[in-house]
């Protein structure tokens, strides 16, 4: 959503019970929105919404300033530990046409954790959520946010060096969307320089899609 001098970008958060979705989408509103905490089972039930303030002048389009408002889905982890996979299809699928309806959708973000492996038929439930959501055009509106990424840098690897050890499954997955990941810090960043890191990351990859939006009825 725009006009001359607004844009709005809608995304939305999937990923496995405890992976850091409400965590990386309060670092993406700037805020505390979503009640994100440790906890032995799966602490989101709902989906929710979040907007951000404008960000004043924080991209330049045909030589104009535009502030940036982003708009955050939060949705329940899959595989949950209490609700069914059918439940949890049921909720996103409703909200995503509530709140993304006429507007669109710009990037789902697929939120995995960087300690843990991308393998097994468990792991990659929300991938196929995210499938089987967006249907076949996923591809182009996804994006995966490797949270807990300090974990990698204690490890002694690169960015590089990490993705290039990935596992087959992750591999598979990050050509398929055309390697469109995020690395998110909990060390050594404030979290305001990381948030404007990752939305300028984020911006990047709306823009190589040409600002378009995928829509549900």
């Amino acid at each position: 959503m725009m006009d001359s001098n607004k844009m709005a970008i809608n995304l939305a958060l999937f990923g496995m019970t405890q992976s850091g979705k409400s965590s990386a989408g309060n670092i993406l509103l700037g805020s505390t929105d979503f009640h994100s905490s440790f906890a032995p089972c799966s602490v989101t039930k709902d989906c929710s919404l979040g907007r951000s303030c404008h960000l004043n002048g924080f991209i330049r389009r045909a030589g104009q300033e535009i502030s940036l408002q982003v708009q955050v889905l939060d949705t329940p982890g899959y595989p949950h530990s209490r609700l069914s996979e059918e439940h949890v299809k049921q909720e996103i699928k409703e909200a995503l046409a509530h709140h993304f309806g006429q507007e669109g959708l710009h990037l789902a973000l697929l939120v995995q954790r960087a300690d843990l492996p991308l393998c097994g038929q468990e792991a990659s439930s929300p991938v196929w959520m995210i499938q089987e959501l967006l249907g076949h055009a996923w591809k182009n509106y996804t994006a995966i946010v490797f949270t807990h990424a300090e974990k990698i840098e204690e490890a002694g690897f690169s960015e590089d060096e990490y993705l290039h050890k990935a596992s087959d499954t992750l591999l598979t997955l990050l050509n398929s969307i055309q390697g469109r990941c995020i690395f998110q810090y909990k060390k050594g960043n404030s979290l305001n320089a990381q948030r404007v890191k990752i939305l300028e990351r984020i911006m990047e990859f709306i823009k190589e899609n040409g600002y378009q939006v995928l829509t549900f009825k």
